[in-house]
């Protein structure tokens, strides 16, 4: 449990307790110190961007896109948001979205040393090709002393098989900053995305062959390495998501069976013109209708689908069942188009009416 807010303990203080915190590897310490900062700033982005950071270096990307989002919708335009968002978009397998993000922050800050580096790392993370290397390019000429613009070139050059100019760049950064080379032992969360950016360097170390340029004198990794500290994860979400979890699958039932209704509909009445120009047509939409169910339902739901629906399962049937139902409406269109007959628009009718019900009647319940 969260502990209780202090008197006169800004959203600030416990932030910076939380980030001490986390860098001896106490994440659920961490997190509860947020938790109770949020208590009475529920609305804090840099304590919901911090929250975020903490689920991304403890591995639960589901809970860390939930902060990321209510830090969004706080501070919209703010970078260390737009980061820790394209992050947990990421991890989350979202790529197109997490492009987007990255985009968003390369064309925000052109001229921002960080924005420029960090931003063509995360681009390459989701969508990798010549904006990212430009991007890379682009931080090193801003800050070509900063030794984590070169570790971010190396990166998006090796994940393009551009291995000789990767490994220049990664001597270049263990030039300037011998250290960087265990950057990825690193436990906190104060330089997460340097020790990103270096876990994401080891894991192409082999492939791309990087090495010491001869005749560097570079110490060998781990030469200034501590022991790290184990990691204690957060046990449970600081943020409570079941509503907004709730909201989203309620709006998929009722836009995807609402719109398999009326297009059933429609191809019944076509029936009237013409029995193979709505089979065709009925055919098209059902495909165009699952399709949109899909990705309505994977783009808004702040938690995997596969957590929500065995949660539902096992506590909600009713929502459950209208979700399957959602899911198989279109499917009889497809049917209709397949073996012709009124059966098939009829089922896929009463499927899309039934799992309105039940969405109706969830909501009377709550």
């Amino acid at each position: 449990m969260p502990a209780p807010m202090e008197p006169d303990t800004t959203p600030e203080e416990h932030r910076e307790r939380a980030l001490l915190l986390a860098d001896l590897g106490r994440y659920d310490e961490a997190a509860d110190e947020i938790a109770a900062g949020l208590t009475a700033a529920p609305r804090e982005a840099g304590l919901l961007a911090t929250l975020a950071r903490i689920h991304l270096a403890a591995d639960q990307p589901a809970e860390a896109l939930a902060a990321a989002e209510r830090a969004a919708v706080a501070e919209p335009g703010n970078l260390a948001v737009l980061v820790v968002r394209s992050m947990a978009l990421t991890d989350s397998r979202r790529f197109a979205d997490a492009a987007g993000v990255a985009a968003e922050i390369l064309t925000g800050w052109p001229d921002d040393a960080y924005a420029q580096r960090t931003g063509a790392a995360l681009l390459s993370e989701s969508r990798n090709g010549q904006e990212a290397l430009n991007a890379a390019w682009n931080g090193v000429r801003i800050a070509p002393t900063d030794a984590e613009a070169h570790l971010v070139l190396a990166v998006v050059a090796a994940r393009l098989r551009l291995f000789d100019l990767a490994q220049r760049a990664y001597g270049e950064a263990l030039e300037l900053d011998p250290v960087i080379g265990d950057a990825g032992r690193d436990t906190g969360i104060v330089r997460f995305e340097r020790r990103r950016w270096a876990r994401a360097i080891e894991d192409l170390a082999e492939e791309a062959s990087l090495g010491v340029p001869p005749g560097a004198d570079i110490p060998a990794p781990g030469a200034f390495a501590s022991p790290s500290p184990p990691v204690v994860v957060p046990a449970h979400p600081v943020l409570d998501v079941s509503g907004e979890t709730t909201d989203a699958v309620g709006e998929t039932a009722r836009y995807g069976s609402g719109g398999t209704i009326v297009a059933a509909v429609l191809a019944a009445a076509m029936t009237l013109i013409n029995v193979g120009i709505s089979r065709v047509w009925a055919g098209f939409i059902g495909v165009l209708i699952f399709g949109a169910v899909v990705f309505w339902f994977r783009g808004r739901l702040p938690e995997p689908a596969g957590v929500v629906m065995r949660r539902l399962r096992s506590g909600d049937r009713r929502l459950a069942a209208a979700v399957y139902l959602t899911f198989a409406a279109p499917l009889f269109l497809l049917g209709y188009a397949v073996v012709g007959g009124p059966a098939p628009l009829v089922a896929g009718m009463v499927a899309g009416a039934v799992a309105e019900l039940l969405v109706l009647a969830g909501r009377r319940r709550r």
